[in-house]
Protein backbone atom coordinates (compact mmCIF):
# COMPACT_ATOMS: atom_id res chain seq x y z
CA UNK A 1 0.00 0.00 0.00
CA UNK A 2 1.42 3.62 -0.81
CA UNK A 3 0.95 6.27 1.61
CA UNK A 4 1.26 9.77 0.99
CA UNK A 5 3.23 11.68 3.34
CA UNK A 6 3.24 14.69 5.15
CA UNK A 7 5.47 17.59 6.19
CA UNK A 8 2.98 19.97 7.83
CA UNK A 9 3.22 20.72 11.82
CA UNK A 10 4.86 17.67 12.79
CA UNK A 11 8.01 17.97 10.55
CA UNK A 12 8.13 21.89 11.47
CA UNK A 13 8.43 20.78 15.55
CA UNK A 14 10.79 18.78 14.38
CA UNK A 15 12.63 21.18 12.45
CA UNK A 16 12.46 23.55 15.32
CA UNK A 17 14.40 21.03 17.58
CA UNK A 18 17.04 20.45 15.25
CA UNK A 19 15.96 17.79 12.82
CA UNK A 20 15.79 18.14 8.96
CA UNK A 21 12.67 18.16 7.13
CA UNK A 22 14.43 15.60 4.91
CA UNK A 23 14.54 13.07 8.40
CA UNK A 24 11.23 13.88 9.07
CA UNK A 25 8.89 12.43 6.58
CA UNK A 26 5.50 11.05 8.20
CA UNK A 27 2.78 9.03 6.15
CA UNK A 28 0.07 11.32 6.56
CA UNK A 29 -2.88 8.74 7.34
CA UNK A 30 -1.13 6.27 10.42
CA UNK A 31 -1.31 2.54 9.43
CA UNK A 32 -3.46 1.49 12.36
CA UNK A 33 -5.75 4.54 11.99
CA UNK A 34 -8.20 1.89 10.45
CA UNK A 35 -8.91 -1.79 10.22
CA UNK A 36 -5.83 -3.87 10.56
CA UNK A 37 -4.90 -7.59 9.44
CA UNK A 38 -5.50 -10.06 11.92
CA UNK A 39 -2.47 -11.80 10.69
CA UNK A 40 0.62 -10.31 10.76
CA UNK A 41 4.21 -10.29 10.99
CA UNK A 42 6.79 -7.40 12.78
CA UNK A 43 10.21 -6.47 13.06
CA UNK A 44 12.23 -6.90 16.07
CA UNK A 45 15.81 -5.52 17.19
CA UNK A 46 17.66 -4.24 19.40
CA UNK A 47 21.42 -3.02 20.86
CA UNK A 48 22.58 -1.39 17.23
CA UNK A 49 24.76 -0.02 16.07
CA UNK A 50 27.51 -0.08 17.91
CA UNK A 51 31.12 0.01 16.22
CA UNK A 52 32.38 1.46 12.77
CA UNK A 53 31.36 -2.27 11.54
CA UNK A 54 28.19 -2.88 12.65
CA UNK A 55 27.36 0.73 11.29
CA UNK A 56 28.69 -0.59 7.47
CA UNK A 57 26.81 -3.58 8.52
CA UNK A 58 23.16 -1.28 9.56
CA UNK A 59 21.69 -0.63 6.26
CA UNK A 60 22.12 -4.49 5.45
CA UNK A 61 19.46 -5.20 8.01
CA UNK A 62 17.33 -1.90 7.13
CA UNK A 63 17.09 -3.26 3.58
CA UNK A 64 16.29 -6.80 4.78
CA UNK A 65 13.25 -5.78 6.96
CA UNK A 66 11.97 -3.34 3.95
CA UNK A 67 12.04 -6.46 2.20
CA UNK A 68 9.77 -8.32 4.13
CA UNK A 69 6.18 -8.09 5.14
CA UNK A 70 7.13 -6.36 8.41
CA UNK A 71 4.08 -3.66 9.16
CA UNK A 72 6.19 -2.18 11.49
CA UNK A 73 9.67 -2.33 13.65
CA UNK A 74 10.70 -2.29 17.22
CA UNK A 75 14.06 -1.24 18.31
CA UNK A 76 14.10 -2.13 22.28
CA UNK A 77 16.88 -0.20 23.13
CA UNK A 78 20.84 0.88 23.00
CA UNK A 79 21.36 2.89 19.91
CA UNK A 80 25.21 3.30 21.25
CA UNK A 81 27.84 1.26 23.02
CA UNK A 82 28.34 2.29 26.62
CA UNK A 83 32.30 3.50 25.48
CA UNK A 84 30.80 5.92 22.63
CA UNK A 85 30.18 9.68 23.43
CA UNK A 86 26.68 11.01 24.08
CA UNK A 87 26.12 13.80 21.73
CA UNK A 88 23.39 15.25 20.14
CA UNK A 89 25.53 14.47 16.87
CA UNK A 90 25.98 10.91 17.56
CA UNK A 91 22.18 10.83 18.43
CA UNK A 92 20.79 13.07 15.64
CA UNK A 93 22.51 10.50 13.31
CA UNK A 94 21.02 7.54 15.07
CA UNK A 95 17.36 8.94 14.35
CA UNK A 96 18.39 9.58 10.50
CA UNK A 97 19.43 6.07 10.43
CA UNK A 98 16.61 4.94 11.96
CA UNK A 99 14.03 6.93 9.63
CA UNK A 100 15.57 4.95 6.50
CA UNK A 101 13.10 2.43 7.30
CA UNK A 102 9.97 2.51 5.50
CA UNK A 103 7.76 1.17 7.80
CA UNK A 104 7.09 2.44 11.20
CA UNK A 105 9.72 2.73 13.86
CA UNK A 106 9.04 2.33 17.56
CA UNK A 107 12.03 2.50 20.03
CA UNK A 108 12.02 2.14 23.71
CA UNK A 109 15.27 3.72 25.26
CA UNK A 110 18.23 1.96 26.50
CA UNK A 111 21.07 2.62 28.78
CA UNK A 112 24.20 3.29 26.98
CA UNK A 113 21.88 6.28 25.14
CA UNK A 114 21.55 7.97 28.70
CA UNK A 115 22.11 5.87 32.10
CA UNK A 116 25.88 5.06 31.40
CA UNK A 117 27.02 8.05 30.16
CA UNK A 118 28.61 9.09 33.15
CA UNK A 119 31.56 6.68 31.56
CA UNK A 120 32.45 9.31 28.52
CA UNK A 121 31.66 12.61 31.14
CA UNK A 122 28.12 12.78 30.19
CA UNK A 123 25.12 13.86 32.47
CA UNK A 124 22.88 11.16 32.37
CA UNK A 125 19.97 13.09 33.12
CA UNK A 126 20.51 15.88 30.28
CA UNK A 127 21.11 12.57 28.24
CA UNK A 128 17.62 11.65 28.75
CA UNK A 129 16.32 15.02 28.51
CA UNK A 130 17.41 15.31 24.95
CA UNK A 131 16.58 11.66 23.99
CA UNK A 132 12.65 12.49 25.26
CA UNK A 133 13.39 15.63 22.90
CA UNK A 134 14.77 13.99 19.69
CA UNK A 135 12.86 10.21 19.97
CA UNK A 136 9.81 10.89 21.32
CA UNK A 137 8.83 14.31 20.74
CA UNK A 138 5.05 13.79 19.15
CA UNK A 139 2.07 11.15 19.06
CA UNK A 140 3.81 9.13 16.23
CA UNK A 141 6.44 6.79 15.63
CA UNK A 142 9.30 7.18 13.57
CA UNK A 143 9.58 5.68 10.02
CA UNK A 144 8.74 6.56 6.64
CA UNK A 145 5.07 5.67 7.57
CA UNK A 146 3.94 6.09 10.87
CA UNK A 147 1.87 4.29 13.86
CA UNK A 148 -0.03 6.77 16.33
CA UNK A 149 0.94 5.69 19.39
CA UNK A 150 -1.09 6.84 22.93
CA UNK A 151 2.05 8.20 25.41
CA UNK A 152 1.77 7.89 29.34
CA UNK A 153 2.63 11.46 29.05
CA UNK A 154 -1.08 12.10 27.91
CA UNK A 155 -1.85 11.72 31.67
CA UNK A 156 -0.74 14.81 33.87
CA UNK A 157 0.75 12.70 36.82
CA UNK A 158 3.09 11.39 34.09
CA UNK A 159 4.05 13.93 32.02
CA UNK A 160 7.46 13.50 31.86
CA UNK A 161 7.47 9.94 30.68
CA UNK A 162 7.11 10.11 27.25
CA UNK A 163 8.80 7.07 26.23
CA UNK A 164 5.85 4.64 27.74
CA UNK A 165 4.20 3.91 24.91
CA UNK A 166 1.10 1.66 23.58
CA UNK A 167 -1.06 1.51 20.71
CA UNK A 168 -3.23 -1.57 18.91
CA UNK A 169 -2.51 -3.61 15.94
CA UNK A 170 -4.52 -6.48 15.03
CA UNK A 171 -5.53 -7.58 18.12
CA UNK A 172 -2.33 -7.90 20.18
CA UNK A 173 -1.88 -4.49 22.34
CA UNK A 174 2.11 -3.76 22.42
CA UNK A 175 3.60 -1.68 25.09
CA UNK A 176 7.09 0.04 25.63
CA UNK A 177 8.42 0.10 29.06
CA UNK A 178 11.50 2.63 30.06
CA UNK A 179 13.53 -0.40 31.97
CA UNK A 180 16.94 -0.23 31.19
CA UNK A 181 20.47 -1.97 31.85
CA UNK A 182 22.75 -0.87 34.55
CA UNK A 183 20.52 -2.23 37.13
CA UNK A 184 17.63 0.13 36.41
CA UNK A 185 19.85 3.38 36.89
CA UNK A 186 19.49 2.10 40.77
CA UNK A 187 21.92 1.67 43.45
CA UNK A 188 24.83 4.10 41.65
CA UNK A 189 24.30 8.09 42.99
CA UNK A 190 21.03 9.16 45.17
CA UNK A 191 20.31 11.38 42.43
CA UNK A 192 20.15 8.27 40.20
CA UNK A 193 18.07 6.66 42.42
CA UNK A 194 15.54 9.42 43.25
CA UNK A 195 15.29 8.99 39.09
CA UNK A 196 14.85 5.55 39.37
CA UNK A 197 12.16 5.54 42.05
CA UNK A 198 10.06 8.09 39.98
CA UNK A 199 10.38 5.92 36.93
CA UNK A 200 10.01 2.60 38.34
CA UNK A 201 6.44 4.08 40.15
CA UNK A 202 5.60 5.37 36.51
CA UNK A 203 6.39 1.86 34.48
CA UNK A 204 4.00 -0.14 37.02
CA UNK A 205 1.43 2.26 36.70
CA UNK A 206 1.91 1.60 32.78
CA UNK A 207 2.24 -2.06 33.16
CA UNK A 208 -0.73 -2.27 34.96
CA UNK A 209 -3.33 0.02 32.92
CA UNK A 210 -1.99 -1.92 30.24
CA UNK A 211 -2.78 -5.05 31.09
CA UNK A 212 -6.31 -3.92 32.22
CA UNK A 213 -6.75 -1.71 28.90
CA UNK A 214 -6.03 -5.79 27.17
CA UNK A 215 -8.83 -7.06 29.04
CA UNK A 216 -11.50 -4.23 28.62
CA UNK A 217 -10.23 -4.51 24.67
CA UNK A 218 -10.44 -8.27 24.60
CA UNK A 219 -7.52 -8.41 23.25
CA UNK A 220 -5.86 -12.14 22.43
CA UNK A 221 -2.48 -10.87 23.70
CA UNK A 222 0.04 -8.51 25.03
CA UNK A 223 3.60 -7.48 23.74
CA UNK A 224 5.73 -5.30 26.37
CA UNK A 225 9.09 -4.40 25.22
CA UNK A 226 11.75 -2.65 27.08
CA UNK A 227 15.55 -2.76 26.94
CA UNK A 228 16.91 -4.62 30.17
CA UNK A 229 17.36 -7.79 30.55
CA UNK A 230 15.42 -7.86 34.08
CA UNK A 231 17.37 -11.12 35.81
CA UNK A 232 14.41 -14.07 35.97
CA UNK A 233 17.12 -16.24 37.29
CA UNK A 234 18.72 -14.49 39.77
CA UNK A 235 18.14 -13.72 43.40
CA UNK A 236 16.53 -10.80 44.09
CA UNK A 237 19.25 -8.91 45.64
CA UNK A 238 21.07 -9.12 42.49
CA UNK A 239 18.39 -7.47 40.60
CA UNK A 240 17.34 -4.59 43.05
CA UNK A 241 16.55 -2.56 40.18
CA UNK A 242 13.79 -4.80 38.40
CA UNK A 243 12.16 -6.60 41.28
CA UNK A 244 9.15 -4.02 41.54
CA UNK A 245 8.62 -4.50 38.18
CA UNK A 246 8.80 -8.71 38.16
CA UNK A 247 6.67 -8.75 40.99
CA UNK A 248 3.81 -6.56 39.59
CA UNK A 249 4.60 -8.60 36.24
CA UNK A 250 3.63 -12.22 37.08
CA UNK A 251 0.17 -11.67 39.00
CA UNK A 252 -0.45 -9.68 35.72
CA UNK A 253 0.30 -12.41 33.21
CA UNK A 254 -1.31 -15.02 35.89
CA UNK A 255 -4.89 -13.36 36.01
CA UNK A 256 -4.37 -12.38 32.25
CA UNK A 257 -4.33 -15.95 31.03
CA UNK A 258 -3.75 -15.17 27.38
CA UNK A 259 -0.16 -15.01 25.89
CA UNK A 260 2.25 -12.35 26.72
CA UNK A 261 5.81 -11.69 24.97
CA UNK A 262 8.52 -9.79 26.66
CA UNK A 263 10.87 -8.51 24.57
CA UNK A 264 14.17 -7.25 25.36
CA UNK A 265 17.81 -6.85 24.98
CA UNK A 266 20.50 -5.81 26.73
CA UNK A 267 22.55 -8.96 27.35
CA UNK A 268 23.12 -9.66 23.37
CA UNK A 269 22.26 -13.09 23.52
CA UNK A 270 19.57 -14.54 20.98
CA UNK A 271 16.71 -16.41 22.85
CA UNK A 272 13.44 -17.23 23.44
CA UNK A 273 12.13 -19.03 26.53
CA UNK A 274 9.52 -19.02 29.53
CA UNK A 275 11.78 -17.41 32.44
CA UNK A 276 8.67 -16.61 34.39
CA UNK A 277 7.87 -18.90 37.26
CA UNK A 278 4.55 -18.87 39.52
CA UNK A 279 3.48 -20.56 42.58
CA UNK A 280 4.33 -24.22 43.44
CA UNK A 281 7.37 -23.31 40.93
CA UNK A 282 5.73 -23.59 37.72
CA UNK A 283 6.20 -22.24 34.64
CA UNK A 284 4.01 -19.13 33.39
CA UNK A 285 3.36 -21.42 30.46
CA UNK A 286 1.31 -18.55 28.71
CA UNK A 287 4.18 -15.84 29.02
CA UNK A 288 7.17 -15.92 26.48
CA UNK A 289 10.56 -13.94 26.52
CA UNK A 290 12.09 -13.24 23.53
CA UNK A 291 15.58 -11.44 23.49
CA UNK A 292 16.54 -9.24 20.26
CA UNK A 293 20.59 -10.07 18.95
CA UNK A 294 22.98 -7.57 19.98
CA UNK A 295 26.56 -7.18 18.87
CA UNK A 296 28.33 -8.55 17.01
CA UNK A 297 25.49 -10.52 15.56
CA UNK A 298 23.69 -8.14 12.87
CA UNK A 299 20.10 -9.80 12.28
CA UNK A 300 16.84 -9.52 13.24
CA UNK A 301 13.61 -11.60 14.54
CA UNK A 302 10.32 -11.85 12.54
CA UNK A 303 7.35 -12.17 15.00
CA UNK A 304 4.28 -13.47 13.39
CA UNK A 305 1.21 -12.80 14.85
CA UNK A 306 -1.76 -15.29 14.01
CA UNK A 307 -5.19 -15.21 16.08
CA UNK A 308 -6.26 -18.97 14.99
CA UNK A 309 -2.60 -19.79 17.00
CA UNK A 310 -3.27 -21.11 19.92
CA UNK A 311 -0.31 -19.68 21.25
CA UNK A 312 -0.82 -16.07 19.39
CA UNK A 313 2.95 -15.19 19.13
CA UNK A 314 5.34 -17.33 16.74
CA UNK A 315 9.35 -15.99 16.66
CA UNK A 316 12.26 -16.62 14.20
CA UNK A 317 16.10 -15.13 13.82
CA UNK A 318 16.40 -13.82 10.75
CA UNK A 319 19.64 -14.02 9.42
CA UNK A 320 20.68 -11.26 7.43
CA UNK A 321 23.25 -12.70 5.13
CA UNK A 322 25.30 -9.84 3.95
CA UNK A 323 26.59 -9.45 7.72
CA UNK A 324 27.65 -13.29 7.95
CA UNK A 325 29.60 -12.17 4.98
CA UNK A 326 30.93 -9.15 5.87
CA UNK A 327 31.79 -10.05 9.57
CA UNK A 328 33.90 -12.75 8.44
CA UNK A 329 36.00 -10.26 5.73
CA UNK A 330 34.43 -12.04 2.55
CA UNK A 331 32.25 -9.33 1.11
Amino acid sequence: MAFQRYRGWIAAGLAAIGLSQSTATFAQTPINAGATPNRFEIALIGDAPYSALEERQYPNVVADINRSKSAFVIHDGDIQSSASPCTDELTLSRRSLYQTFRIPFVLVPGDNEWTDCHRTGGDPLARLAKLRELFFATDYSLGQTVLKLERQSQSPKSATYRENVRWGYGSVLFVGLHLVGSNNNFGRTPEMDREFKARDRANLDWLKSSFALARQQQRSGIMLVMQANPGFELPREQRTGFNDFLDALLPEAIAFAKPVALVHGDSHYFRIDKPLVGPRNQRVMNFTRVETFGPPDMHWVRATIDPTDPNLFEFEPVTVKANIMSASGNR
